[in-house]
């Protein structure tokens, strides 16, 4: 046996992008940018990009420890599989109340993730933060039928998105250049 420590590679990034493009796609439907013809392009991705490669990112944050990576890149995975499963199958037969109670949770799960991001890097806290308002905001238009706060959601989820962009390049261009060539807001001391 070596007495050399093996070292896994970051799935961070790889989790990252596929949730920023997966969120940017739905988003730019919640925003009014683009009606729900859309939408299938958006379960394509959500199968193939954003719920498999999140997915896979969070089994690979395992090795190394990482409890929030694996909780988060596994949950948002299954998230969006879950989307686009109720959205091909189940999208008549749910009331629009419980559809609202499904994007409350996932807001409360992603309001404690958030607060789990309070010692790292800035960038990251934000990426949740945004997040969060982002479920409440579509929970709420779901509950109240409101357009104006499914669009306020929807430019949250574009926020975010672009958050969650920014984040996955700057961990694969600093690494890669070994120096800090985007800031992620350093963490703060403990």
């Amino acid at each position: 046996m070596s007495n050399e420590q093996t070292k896994f590679s970051n799935p961070a990034p790889l989790g990252l992008a596929a949730f920023a493009l997966t969120t940017w796609l739905l988003s730019m439907i919640n925003a009014g940018w683009f009606s729900a013809d859309g939408m299938h392009m958006v379960l394509a991705v959500a199968l193939a990009y954003g719920g498999t490669a999140q997915a896979i990112a969070g089994v690979m944050e395992l090795p190394r420890g990482n409890t929030f990576g694996a909780t988060a890149f596994v949950s948002y995975g299954a998230f969006w599989w879950s989307f686009a499963l109720f959205v091909l199958f189940l999208h008549d037969k749910v009331p629009a109340a419980f559809v609202g109670w499904y994007l409350f949770m996932w807001g409360v799960f992603t309001l404690y993730m958030w607060i789990g991001t309070f010692k790292s890097p800035r960038a990251l806290q934000l990426v949740f933060l945004f997040l969060w308002i982002t479920f409440f905001l579509l929970a709420a238009g779901e509950w109240t039928g409101l357009s104006l706060l499914h669009t306020l959601g929807g430019y949250g989820g574009l926020l975010t998105a672009l958050l969650a962009f920014y984040l996955s390049a700057a961990e694969i261009i600093n690494d890669n250049q070994k120096r800090v060539v985007l800031p992620v807001g350093a963490p703060p001391a403990a």
